[in-house]
């Protein structure tokens, strides 16, 4: 039975410049950052959060073949890839300090929905990310 979601993948062109955006500007942190022989193990996570990590994951052997690696690098290009959703309690402050941060490639400005205040945006790569504050929910008491 699993158990546990561990890490996702989300494919980046530049594991330096993915780093900057993703601890830098968004406020990540680094989980684990070594190489394990042609590989470069990279991963980020939610401050404080020791569940699930994302492995920034330049394509390119071993795990795809150079013609593979090729078509998903293109793909990246044009934003065609990945997809990341975070929370947060305050959208409105996130959004302006990431303005602050230099980050400029938003889709939608944080906007109001039944269920909470969500924004978008790409990384330099065009990985869509969403970030959802969720609307509070009245709890009804009993007596």
């Amino acid at each position: 039975m699993v158990t546990k979601l561990n890490v996702v993948s989300l494919k980046v062109l530049d594991q330096d410049e993915a780093l900057d955006f993703y601890v830098n500007k968004l406020g990540l942190e680094v989980a684990q950052d070594f190489q394990q022989g042609p590989v470069r193990w990279l991963t980020v996570r939610v401050p404080g959060d020791s569940g699930t990590e994302i492995y920034l994951e330049e394509p390119g052997p071993p795990m795809q073949d150079e013609a593979t690696a090729a078509q998903l690098r293109e793909l990246i290009a044009k934003g065609a890839v990945g997809f990341i959703a975070f929370q947060t309690d305050d959208v409105r402050g996130l959004y302006e300090t990431l303005k602050a941060r230099g980050v400029t490639d938003f889709t939608h400005e944080p906007t109001e929905h039944f269920y909470g205040i969500d924004m978008g945006l790409r990384d330099p790569f065009g990985n869509a990310i969403r970030i959802l504050q969720p609307a509070k929910i009245a709890h009804e008491t009993s007596a």
